[in-house]
């Protein structure tokens, strides 16, 4: 009686090291950690709100080129500037594909973490630190330049076309690929 209810308690509490599942949430073991998590009932994080736009494909396959989709779904805070398919087309042609190549995943890391701040920087906050004259530290230890023209801000010379709150920080919509 005893063994059997012993081994009852084991099988019923166990898991596969593959999967653990909770009412809203799976989570698959993997490096990624919370980038791995399919969650239809929270709030979005970076990772998932670019997911889901239809404007930013190219953008999430090239963080998923270079490995960092971890980054956009840690906890923060992160502003990420993030340009979208029209600032990626744009670029000289060839020059999307030749990022995406294995061989190229330490360039292809470089230009994105230069898109990512530390903080949370909204359009407000941008707008603030372009009066005071001071630049946002990104990822990569470059400074970017804030500017205003009218209601429009740039980053770097970017114009930002939309800001979006997530759990995690803030997406800046840009026209444009920061390339320094």
């Amino acid at each position: 009686m005893l063994i059997s209810t012993v081994s009852a308690l084991l099988v019923s509490c166990s898991t596969t090291p593959e999967t653990t599942q909770s009412p809203s949430a799976d989570v698959l073991n993997t490096p990624n950690g919370q980038a791995d998590v399919v969650d239809n009932e929270s709030a979005k994080d970076i990772l998932k709100v670019a997911i889901s736009s239809k404007d930013h494909t190219t953008l999430v396959a090239a963080v998923q080129a270079a490995h960092i989709e971890h980054i956009l779904s840690n906890a923060g805070p992160l502003t990420v500037f993030a340009p979208t398919n029209a600032a990626f087309d744009a670029l000289p042609e060839g020059t999307v594909a030749g990022l995406l190549k294995p061989d190229n995943i330490e360039m292809l890391t470089t230009i994105l973490t230069r898109h990512a701040a530390p903080g949370t920087f909204d359009i407000p906050k941008l707008k603030k630190e372009a009066r005071k004259g001071r630049k946002i530290y990104t990822a990569t230890g470059d400074y970017l330049e804030v500017t205003v023209d009218g209601d429009d801000v740039f980053i770097n010379g970017c114009k930002i076309v939309a800001s979006i709150q997530t759990t995690n920080g803030v997406i800046n919509v840009i026209n444009q690929v920061i390339l320094l």
